[in-house]
């Protein structure tokens, strides 16, 4: 060896594979690209392929795996992106991930920055100044090392800034020429400690007295959470407060936060709010659209609590709020506002009021009385539900009621999961959710669905759950590709269609404009459904690797197909069941 390679040491990208294999991450998806070459050779050739690599066929399914995975485990997953176009292909994909507080590691590349090292045309045209522009609104933060003495620390940070409460995605770039260099030196890791992240953020004590005294002098209160369940013993501490002090529950559902057939559960039930004299929120972005009853047509909206309701929170307020959108929604003026985590808010809230209770026996009484009267309410409406399931039983296309009833009967004695879909939460009625993880949360808008079911469905594979997508056609279409990923790596997952040949949601925008306006609503169709050709997606499945059965019209099949899926996802398989549903 001559002198000018005799203190060579391997490459640059191998830094970046050690602080991958610092921080434990499980997997890695990718879509391949050029300009993470030196990378990818380091993390075959000097990382073994650990943690494993993932092929996505297209850069969203890559990002939407680790979403669900993060949702439904906690833990992250890195995904590599090609250059600036791979970046731009995954943007909404990231966006959604920043709405849903979603712990992801997101690994870029960019072509040579030194434009001597450039390739003719495409290294100029996929490059750009600063690439993280691209994603900086929807990130948490992001970071591109000129050196490779820059990549440890770099990597720490963005590692806790990704963990830390309210956690999300981060975004770190790479030169190709960083990563292709050869490595002379030796670069030191940060210790294992950096692996901590931030404890959580305590709330102001006095806060938390002014809200106990508020939730024990309220007559009828209602908890309301949304991400409070996702901590680590969050769904169990919303149980044990509600428990305490005889709250009705409203659950927002981003995360399953509370047992739908617990008797304290009045979710759903839009009625219950106009009696309600003090809401609590628990970690609460969206307050409006619980609280609401929206015509849909003219975008007016109507407050349904009383206007004496008092409002307090614990949670993260503005923390972490976009720069840019309004994801938090409309903002709900408190009269206590407690700043940080549930995860200590909740049990010292509920410490506080068992030492008050512990001491009055009026205020017992009170309690368990109202336990009894939202008891009661909570039985007469889940009767309700249970009534109207029944309704055009046996009609074809299948009621999403029914739809919804034939995968219960199907799955109920296993030790299942769903995905996201509800059928516009038929499936909260009529399905027991009685262990946290039954369910990560609502689905989150178009094409995220399929891939982030798929994250779900890895993150629980080692425990042999049944996970179960209801997934709408039209979502599919966007990304089908994520089938194949489900074959390649064997990933098991009951699908059920709920297939209605339209991108129903804004046909039914259509139908309302027209009723508004006095046009015609049998053209409301027109570039909303998916009729001539009808997508058989029992045959696209088919062809990715999966175990396939549909169109299926008649509602006395569907329950003997889903039976033979059932028995091929138990034996590892990505099975499909498509249905065909009413419109709504």
């Amino acid at each position: 060896m001559d002198d000018k390679t005799s203190n060579y040491t391997g490459w640059q990208s191998d830094v970046i594979v050690d602080c991958i294999k610092r921080y434990d991450f499980p997997y890695i998806t990718l879509n391949p690209g050029a300009s993470f070459r030196g990378l990818h050779d380091s993390l075959v050739n000097y990382g073994d392929n650990q943690p494993p690599m993932m092929l996505c066929n297209h850069e969203e399914i890559a990002v939407q795996i680790a979403h669900g995975y993060a949702k439904a485990s906690g833990k992250p997953m890195v995904v590599i992106l090609h250059n600036l176009v791979g970046l731009l292909h995954a943007c909404m994909a990231i966006y959604y991930a920043f709405l849903d507080r979603v712990p992801i590691f997101i690994v870029g590349a960019t072509g040579p920055m030194d434009e001597a090292k450039r390739r003719p045309h495409i290294d100029w045209t996929h490059t750009a100044l600063v690439q993280g522009n691209a994603v900086r609104d929807y990130v948490k933060w992001d970071y591109q090392p000129t050196s490779v003495d820059g990549v440890p620390e770099s990597f720490a940070r963005a590692y806790s800034i990704m963990m830390t409460e309210p956690k999300g995605p981060v975004y770190m770039c790479y030169d190709a020429a960083l990563q292709e260099a050869p490595k002379t030196h030796e670069v030191p890791l940060p210790p294992p400690s950096a692996v901590a992240t931030p404890s959580p953020m305590a709330p102001d004590p006095r806060a938390l007295e002014a809200i106990a005294d508020k939730l024990l002098k309220a007559e009828r209160p209602m908890l309301l959470p949304e991400y409070a369940g996702r901590r680590a013993g969050g769904f169990e501490s919303i149980v044990e407060l509600a428990e305490l002090t005889g709250s009705a529950v409203w659950d927002v559902n981003n995360a399953l936060n509370f047992p739908n057939k617990h008797p304290l559960c009045l979710s759903m039930d839009k009625p219950s709010l106009k009696h309600t004299d003090l809401i609590v929120g628990l970690d609460v972005k969206d307050w409006e659209k619980q609280l609401t009853e929206l015509n849909n047509a003219k975008r007016i909206r109507e407050v349904l609590p009383p206007e004496s309701c008092d409002y307090v929170e614990i949670g993260f307020a503005e923390v972490g709020i976009s720069k840019w959108a309004m994801d938090y929604c409309r903002m709900q003026p408190c009269s206590v506002r407690a700043l940080g985590d549930t995860s200590i808010g909740i049990p010292e809230l509920t410490r506080l009021c068992r030492e008050r209770i512990g001491a009055d026996s009026k205020l017992q009484k009170k309690i368990a009385d109202r336990k009894v009267a939202i008891g009661k309410r909570h039985d007469e409406v889940w009767a309700k539900w249970q009534e109207e399931s029944r309704k055009d039983w046996d009609t074809s296309p299948l009621t999403f009621s029914r739809l919804a009833m034939e995968v219960w009967d199907v799955i109920k004695d296993e030790d299942w999961v769903l995905t996201a879909n509800e059928l516009k939460h038929q499936v909260r009625k009529l399905w027991d959710f009685d262990k946290p993880y039954r369910h990560p949360g609502v689905e989150l808008g178009t094409s995220t669905q399929i891939g982030i079911s798929l994250g779900v469905a890895l993150a629980h594979r080692d425990k042999k759950r049944i996970v179960v997508n209801i997934q709408p056609d039209g979502d599919l279409m966007f990304d089908a590709g994520a089938l194949w990923i489900a074959a390649k790596y064997q990933i098991p997952m009951l699908i059920v269609m709920h297939n209605n040949r339209a991108y129903y949601n804004d046909w039914a925008h259509q139908i309302r404009m027209a009723k508004l306006r006095g046009t015609d609503e049998a053209k409301a169709h027109i570039g909303m459904d998916l009729f001539g050709p009808e997508p058989d997606f029992a045959g696209l499945a088919k062809s990715m690797g999966c175990y396939s059965e549909g169109p299926i019209d008649n509602p006395k099949d569907v329950k003997p197909a889903l039976l033979r899926a059932l028995a091929e996802v138990k034996k590892g398989r990505c099975a499909l069941v498509d249905t065909i549903t009413q419109h709504s």
